[in-house]
């Protein structure tokens, strides 16, 4: 898959919810997981995150909104139940995007909704847990993003298996110096 995600949470209360989601953001492939004005105890969390991601990935915790910093080109999309969310299933994904979710029983502040380029709801009900919200777009995202055979028509039926890529020589916009070009 080309580009990459974070997914972080603002103002979380609880380790064992954050532990979750980073052990699935680590499982997804994640660049690295962040948190906005939290309060938690990181040692907590290490009863669910059992695949120790902090020695895996970067873990940063920013005190607020205001000190979120992000790389160049990165694009910060909300997770939240709002009116005028953009529904999950509806949403292209960005190549390179950081995704940020709402506390335990709370939604992402108005200073974090206008930090963000997009906001993504999940059409569900009502809220779902966390991490599991925040597994529902990893995957989302995988899916949209990755590359896998198409689903069979049939129900049951096996997957085409995908053609190997075939790659020719290279391309360059410009032409290469003379010590570099092939014979």
């Amino acid at each position: 898959m080309r580009g990459y995600f974070a997914i972080g949470v603002e103002g979380i209360s609880k380790a064992g919810n954050l532990g979750a989601l980073m052990r699935t953001a680590h499982a997804f492939g994640a660049s690295f997981v962040f948190t906005v004005a939290a309060w938690i105890d990181r040692r907590e969390m290490r009863h669910v995150d059992t695949s120790d991601t902090g020695s895996h990935l970067p873990a940063y915790d920013f005190a607020s909104v205001e000190h979120l910093v992000l790389p160049q080109d990165c694009r910060l999309i909300g997770v939240e139940l709002l009116d005028d969310a953009v529904v999950l299933p509806s949403f292209r994904h960005p190549v390179r995007a950081a995704y940020v979710l709402g506390p335990e029983r709370a939604s992402l502040t108005p200073d974090m909704v206008a930090r963000c380029d997009h906001v993504v709801r999940i059409p569900t009900r009502f809220c779902l847990n966390l991490g599991v919200a925040g597994a529902i777009v990893m995957y989302d995202r995988m899916i949209s993003l990755g590359r896998f055979a198409e689903r069979p028509v049939r129900v049951g039926a096996p997957a085409e298996p995908l053609a190997t890529p075939v790659f020719g020589p290279p391309a360059f916009k410009t032409p290469l110096p003379p010590a570099f070009r092939r014979s």
